[in-house]
């Protein structure tokens, strides 16, 4: 049985190219998973509908395929890095969860 429910730890960072996005990169081990086992679910640019949990803060959104990275990224909106004190270059602890 596929897992379905991840947790772990990485650093935010902000996109270069974009500013004021901030992503938070899954660990190799992890984005191989949620790719072999949940990659047929993939929608448009190859998002997978995910919830998360950062501290006290839950919210539905997507994670996107890397192809620079080599993992998928997770967007980490203003309102959940105001709420649980984020910070570009930090550790963030999250729990995340196939939709």
């Amino acid at each position: 049985m596929a897992e379905s429910e991840y947790a772990f730890t990485a650093e935010l960072w902000e996109w270069e190219s974009q500013a004021s996005w901030y992503f938070v990169s899954l660990p190799e081990a992890v984005a191989d998973d949620i790719d072999a086992f949940h990659g047929h679910k993939a929608a448009g640019f190859g998002s997978v509908r995910v919830k998360v949990t950062v501290g006290a803060t839950r919210w539905a959104t997507s994670i996107f395929p890397d192809k620079s990275r080599a993992t998928y990224v997770l967007p980490v909106k203003k309102s959940v890095r105001t709420a649980e004190g984020l910070a570009p270059g930090k550790p963030v602890e999250l729990s995340l969860e196939i939709a």
